[in-house]
């Protein structure tokens, strides 16, 4: 993979969104080896813009690192300031679970929070299973699904 190419104002806008960040993943004495690699895709899966720290004290190394993680990684080499890397790669998109259409909705565990009608108690919370066919309503207590309604004009047509 090569590197994703920006431009300085990209490149700005991510160096800001990084200032607050903390290291993610940091590469110590063994230098950046193949699980350094699999942790620092693995951080880019699931945050987009991060932070490394590098403790070696060769920057030639550090910006070696830095180019190799970008162009193995399909990533954007943002900054590199001190012992610090900054890396950025769109986050891929969440792959949704199908559900077939004849499955219904299963049972499901509901908390009811009941609050005390005077504010010196605790709220009490009550767990409750409620099955497919039935919905908690606004007090608190389970009731049957209702069939949709359907118009006169389709009944008849059936």
């Amino acid at each position: 993979m090569t590197a994703i190419q920006l431009t300085p104002a990209q490149r700005k806008e991510h160096r800001s969104g990084a200032h607050h960040l903390d290291p993610v993943v940091m590469i110590g004495g063994e230098g950046l080896t193949a699980a350094v690699s699999k942790e620092v895709d693995l951080a880019l899966k699931a945050h987009g813009l991060i932070k490394v720290r590098v403790f070696s004290d060769d920057r030639s190394a550090r910006e070696a690192m830095l180019a190799t993680l970008a162009d193995e990684l399909g990533a954007a080499p943002i900054q590199h300031i001190g012992k610090l890397l900054v890396l950025w790669r769109p986050i891929p998109p969440k792959e949704k679970a199908e559900r077939d259409d004849d499955r219904m909705a299963g049972p499901r565990v509901v908390k009811l929070v009941s609050f005390s009608k005077s504010g010196n108690h605790r709220a009490t919370i009550k767990k409750v299973k409620v099955f497919g066919n039935e919905r908690v309503a606004a007090g608190g207590q389970i009731k049957r699904a209702k069939k949709r309604v359907t118009s006169i004009k389709k009944k008849q047509a059936d």
